[in-house]
């Protein structure tokens, strides 16, 4: 447990995964970080949503944050190494300036013009950058809630962000409750954020969840992270998963 340093909520939530090769993507993840593999295979999920009510946790729940923006991610999964699992940040696509702040740990930051709209059951978000040009144009039809399987909680729910600065790598806690899933569609898809990072454009058809919204999201503090094993971090050493990753009880902060 530790002292949340903001609170938000992250809604209207597309989760869109693609499978590619763990050293392709090993490539874009610092030293002393491990791609985390699924299946024999490393993922890489576009995530777009809208940040909603984001603010200080010293700030009372009736002191309302900022307007809500939309927000994309395009993330890998990762493991320090002798330790704890996590999420590598390839990009971050934002229309609120004010996450620019978070550079100071090496989150990479890009500022666009982004923007989430609904119409006749579909959900569609697009982003361009400022001054790269990257771009996204993302439509989904948001089906009926899921049980979630192994593999949905294993690519949905993880507990810290890593970044890296000046040759430290920092990690970010965050705890919410389990994303209530829904299964989804993809309807169209448009992308050149996979490619302004280094990779091919992805081979396979996605795998797709939507979530109408977690509210009460609390990120602590960034602090600059050290590789151990979990038991001396203080908790028992975790058991291997079925699938090459790591068990952990979904929904479960840590």
């Amino acid at each position: 447990m530790y002292l949340p340093a903001l609170r938000a909520g992250w809604l209207t939530q597309t989760f869109v995964h693609w499978p590619y090769p763990a050293e392709l993507v090993q490539r874009l993840v610092p030293d002393g970080l491990v791609v985390d593999t699924y299946d024999d295979a490393a993922w890489v999920s576009l995530t777009a949503f809208v940040m909603a009510d984001l603010r200080p946790s010293v700030l009372p729940a009736a002191v309302p944050g900022l307007p809500p923006f939309p927000q994309t991610n395009l993330r890998t999964y990762v493991r320090r190494r002798g330790g704890r699992d996590g999420l590598w940040f390839l990009s971050l696509e934002a229309g609120c300036s004010a996450m620019l702040a978070a550079c100071a740990v090496g989150a990479p930051y890009h500022l666009g013009r982004l923007s989430v709209s609904q119409r006749d059951g579909v959900v569609t978000y697009t982003g361009s950058r400022r001054r790269t040009g990257s771009t996204y144009r993302l439509t989904v039809r948001p089906g009926d809630p899921i049980a979630p399987a192994h593999r949905d909680v294993w690519l949905t729910s993880r507990w810290r962000a890593f970044t890296k600065r000046l040759g430290v790598i920092w990690e970010t806690p965050v705890e919410h409750m389990p994303f209530p899933l829904r299964s989804a569609r993809v309807e169209a898809l448009e992308e050149t954020l996979t490619r302004a990072v280094g990779l091919p454009p992805p081979g396979t058809e996605p795998l797709v969840h939507f979530c109408d919204g977690v509210h009460r999201v609390r990120l602590g503090a960034s602090r600059p992270s050290q590789p151990a094993h979990d038991h001396a971090a203080g908790g028992a050493p975790r058991a291997e998963g079925p699938h090459g990753g790591h068990g952990r009880a979904p929904g479960r902060p840590r």
